[in-house]
């Protein structure tokens, strides 16, 4: 495994990132060499710009060192460069992986690393890979409208499209028809593919979708949504940052309206 000074660190205590502050505020990677904290995992993860990215848990009483601090992705998605953001993802997937799997979950043994991404449990032979989540989220629209929702996790006043996670049994189309319905409660139909991205909270994969609005009025869900409305071009809450795929679809649209 990559270890020189040239390597990139991606260093997580717990959900938080290990990230370099200059004096206008700025936020950035640490130096390799500046990272000398107690791990218990350190993982080559892919290569960013010619150099190694390394994957490293530091200990839960690791303390950040001089002019470094250690920040929530969530946090960061606003502030740090957007080359590192998909990198700092994949490693933060990484280091929660190996933590969620020191056990086997069928028999308790303590799994062996045999690649980068994989254990093999010796007693029971059951293999584990780091797991992927796949959603749905999705852009409706009623005429020159799109729906946008408030969940009560986001940001002060942020609002964006909806999104769920896929059940067993469910193919994706099926998810975005029963989370509008149960979110909002209103009938779409028109289903058509935008896009897709990994997305870190926890270890998602977000598949993109647009449809339209068939039936309904808006109900929400007042364990899952705040508060949800139909907003235009020059009419619209604040929006989620720009790295996410919801921004994407949001502007998207936005782009459409102002075209003449």
């Amino acid at each position: 495994m990559a270890s020189g000074n040239d390597a990139l660190p991606f260093v997580f205590r717990g959900d938080e990132m290990l990230v370099s502050e200059d004096e206008d505020g700025s936020v950035g990677l640490p130096r390799m060499e500046d990272v000398s904290l107690d791990s218990d995992f350190r993982q080559e993860v892919g290569e960013l710009d010619g150099l190694p990215c390394v994957a490293v848990d530091a200990s839960p009483e690791a303390e950040a060192p001089g002019g470094a601090s250690f920040r929530s992705l969530h946090e960061l998605s606003a502030s740090l460069e957007d080359r590192y953001f998909p990198m700092a993802g994949r490693a933060k997937q990484i280091v929660a992986w190996n933590r969620e799997t020191r056990f086997c979950g069928r028999c308790g043994a303590n799994p062996e690393r045999i690649e980068s991404f994989e254990k093999r449990c010796p007693n029971c032979g059951m293999l584990f890979h780091p797991r992927i989540s796949p959603a749905m989220i999705v852009r409706v629209h009623r005429g020159d409208e799109i729906l946008l929702a408030r969940s009560p996790g986001f940001p002060p006043k942020i609002y964006s499209v909806l999104a769920g996670f896929v059940e067993p049994g469910e193919s994706i189309e099926d998810t975005v028809r029963r989370e509008v319905a149960e979110e909002v409660g209103i009938e779409v139909r028109g289903i058509e593919y935008f896009g897709n991205q990994p997305w870190p909270f926890p270890n998602s994969l977000m598949i993109g979708f647009t449809a339209e609005h068939v039936s309904g009025e808006i109900e929400i869900d007042e364990k899952e949504i705040e508060d949800a409305g139909w907003y235009n071009a020059e009419n619209h809450p604040p929006l989620p940052p720009k790295l996410s795929i919801a921004r994407t679809m949001i502007e998207d649209y936005l782009e459409r309206s102002s075209i003449p």
